[in-house]
C-alpha cells in the first residue's frame, strides 16, 4: 500500500458486511502487520487544528481495521458482529462526502475537562474552505447531542463534509488550497490541509456528474 488514496481506493465498496470480515483466528496472526500498514494510511488522513484537535478522515479501510480490532479485544464473537457494523458503517463516506472522527486531545484529566467546558457546541462551528467554497460540518449521529446541558462538549465527535459538484471539482484539482477550522469564539483555529492529505481524501470522492 503505497499511499492511503491507493489504499482506500483498492477497497471501492461503500459499506463493510460481515462477509469482508476475517477469522479472528487468521486476524491475530496478520494483526501486526494489518497495524503497520494502517497506520501508514492514517498518516495521510489526519489534520491537526490548533493545539489538541485532531481529525481523522474515515474511510473503508479505517472502518474494516476498527472492527476487526473492537472484535480482536472484546472476544464477542458472531453476537457482536451486527452491532459493530451498525456502529462503523456510517462512517464509510458514500463518494459525495468526507467523515471525520473530531477528537479535542489533551492528556491531563483537569485541564480537558476545563477545555471542554468551554467548547460547547464547537461541534457546530466546523468549517471546510475548498478553493473558497465553504462547507459547513454536520454530525453523523444527528439524534446524539454532544455538548450537554452544562455547556460542555463531547471529547469526541463524527463529523461529515457534504461536497455538492462543484465542491468535488475543487477538491479533487490538485493544488487547490483547503483549509479546515473552527468559528469557536474560545477555538478560533485554522489549518490548510496539506497537498498529501487532499490528494488521498479526494479518492473518497466520486468524480463530478
Amino acid at each position: 500500500m503505497s499511499s492511503a488514496g491507493e489504499a482506500c481506493l483498492a477497497r471501492p465498496k461503500r459499506r463493510i458486511e460481515a462477509s469482508d470480515l476475517m477469522p479472528m483466528e487468521a486476524y491475530g496472526k496478520e494483526r501486526k502487520a494489518r497495524r503497520g500498514a494502517i497506520s501508514e494510511i492514517k498518516r495521510n488522513r489526519r489534520v491537526e487544528v490548533g493545539p489538541f484537535a485532531t481529525f481523522y478522515f474515515e474511510c473503508y479501510e479505517t472502518m474494516w481495521m476498527q472492527i476487526h480490532e473492537m472484535l480482536f479485544v472484546e472476544r464477542g464473537g458472531a453476537d457482536q458482529v451486527p452491532g459493530e457494523l451498525a456502529a462503523y458503517n456510517p462512517l464509510i463516506p458514500q463518494g459525495r462526502e468526507l467523515i471525520a472522527t473530531l477528537m479535542f486531545e489533551i492528556e491531563d484529566p483537569l485541564a480537558r475537562s476545563r477545555a471542554l467546558a468551554r467548547l460547547g457546541h464547537a461541534e457546530d462551528t466546523i468549517e471546510l474552505d475548498v478553493g473558497g467554497q465553504i462547507i459547513k460540518s454536520e454530525p453523523v449521529d444527528h439524534d446524539t447531542e454532544r455538548t450537554n446541558e452544562e455547556g460542555k462538549t463531547s471529547s469526541v465527535h463524527f463529523i461529515r463534509f457534504k461536497f455538492d459538484d462543484e465542491a468535488i471539482r475543487r477538491f479533487k484539482a490538485a493544488g487547490t488550497r483547503v483549509m479546515l477550522g473552527f468559528t469557536h469564539p474560545n477555538y478560533a483555529h485554522l489549518a490548510v490541509m496539506p497537498e498529501a492529505v487532499r490528494a488521498a481524501l479526494a479518492e473518497d470522492l466520486d468524480p463530478p456528474v
